[in-house]
């Protein structure tokens, strides 16, 4: 799903952009709803619901399901001044987590062909929101996200032409081994989420 999102462009900064877990849901700009009990999940597999979120130049991604309810925010958040960290792994919530994120610096040419690559694949994507600026094609956010039996991962790109930087994160969230998927319960704003992988050609 792309669509382009109803606000100026502000120039942020790669730079900006930190990472949290918890907290409650910010004011989006475009929302997608995705169940987990469709027909890809395995009898027995994850139930409940994955929300795409899009925040202007960030994201937030809010899962519903499983042993407890998570939300990962990327975004540039007030008082937050630390860079992304390149890895974390914890367990939240009954889930194990897992985040890592990375920064590409590309010339122009290169850059708005990387762009255009990633629209593509999230405009055709059963499970993917994109939100494109007006004004600059290249300048957007974007998220792709899969469930498996045991768990959810998801994929983000946040762009900044005027820097020539993409910012990359790959986030998941899995049900250690000895614990059985439940019977979802409504989100409650608590702790975060995270993924891992999207189809090979995207890359990472």
């Amino acid at each position: 799903m792309l669509t382009t999102l109803q606000t100026s462009y502000t120039d942020t900064r790669a730079g900006d952009l930190a990472w949290q877990l918890g907290g409650e849901p910010l004011p989006a700009l475009a929302v997608r709803d995705l169940r987990l009990d469709d027909a890809r999940s395995a009898p027995g597999g994850l139930r409940g619901t994955l929300q795409l979120r899009l925040l202007g130049a960030s994201h937030q991604v809010v899962l519903a399901a499983g042993p407890g309810d998570c939300l990962e925010t990327v975004a540039c958040l007030p008082g937050r001044r630390t860079p992304l960290p390149a890895r974390v792994a914890e367990q939240v919530a009954g889930w194990e987590y897992e985040f890592a994120a990375r920064i590409e610096e590309l010339p122009p040419h290169v850059f708005e062909a990387r762009a255009q690559e990633l629209l593509d694949l999230v405009e055709g994507h059963p499970r993917a929101l994109a939100g494109v600026f007006p004004g600059d094609p290249s300048a957007f956010t974007a998220l792709v996200a899969h469930c498996e039996d045991r768990r959810v991962h998801w994929r983000t790109w946040h762009a900044y032409p005027q820097e020539g930087r993409l910012v990359c994160t790959r986030s998941s969230l899995s049900l250690p081994a000895a614990v059985r998927p439940e019977t979802p319960r409504p989100a409650t704003g608590t702790r975060g989420a995270a993924d891992r992988g999207a189809p090979a050609q995207v890359g990472w």
